[in-house]
């Protein structure tokens, strides 16, 4: 394992619904290291989108402690926990949620336009990285002139371009045909290697989580198997 960046102990995370109680996750340990990629697999139901939520602080557990790059996330105020959302995570989802009236170049600039960062800079970042995920030839078109694919791509240059720690993704091939699956998957893993960017994807491809460097298995809220830990118990 190398040097920790997520390190979630006892996560759990309770909703109520219709006067009971539902616990979805049933207190979650997990250690990520440092520029690891990670699949989280599991049944439908299983807490997969939760736990990612969780670690991404897209959602804050019941209970538990979580620490992110060296934060203690769960104790940080509102609007520090806000900032290290915004520049150390970046998330890609099964929908894209490219905003309509704006072309790709300038989707893929809106994190830093909302932080207020230099126009020109991210126009120079958010170029470079749709020329990385071979749309430069796109980047006047809005997403609805684009295909499911390139939407994609656009969303993922769109998640990169803070350079964030840890790319968070939520099915990011579950609206795609198998050879475009196929081309995302490698601008992922890609992005990782170039980046050092530590990858967690929540996926029902297996094909996709077979190439992460690691697979965990959910069920019914738990870590039913991970197979890094697998791997060190069969050498000790």
């Amino acid at each position: 394992m190398t040097t920790p960046i997520i390190a979630a102990r006892g996560l759990k995370k309770r909703f109520e619904q219709d006067g009971r109680t539902l616990d979805v996750l049933r207190g979650i340990d997990l250690t990520i290291g440092a520029g690891e990629r990670v699949s989280i697999v599991g049944p439908s139901g299983a807490g997969k989108s939760t736990l990612l939520h969780c670690l991404g602080t897209l959602d804050l557990p019941t209970e538990g402690s979580l620490q992110i790059a060296g934060f203690d996330v769960l104790k940080l105020p509102r609007n520090e926990l806000a900032k290290l959302r915004g520049t150390q995570l970046g998330f890609v989802f099964q929908f894209h949620h490219l905003l309509p009236e704006f072309t790709a170049l300038e989707n893929v600039m809106m994190p830093g336009l909302v932080q207020r960062l230099p126009r020109v800079a991210m126009e120079k970042k958010a170029s470079d990285l749709l020329n990385l995920v071979g749309l430069a030839p796109r980047a006047t078109h809005r997403p609805g002139e684009l295909s499911g694919g390139e939407q994609q791509r656009v969303a993922l240059a769109r998640a990169m371009v803070l350079e964030p720690k840890i790319l968070f993704a939520d099915e990011p091939t579950g609206n795609l045909d198998s050879a475009t699956s196929a081309q995302v998957q490698e601008l992922f893993l890609r992005i990782s290697r170039e980046h050092g960017t530590t990858l967690v994807v929540v996926t029902h491809d297996m094909g996709l989580a077979r190439a992460m460097d690691r697979i965990i298995s959910m069920r019914d809220g738990s870590i039913e198997h991970d197979s890094a830990t697998a791997l060190t118990e069969a050498s000790t």
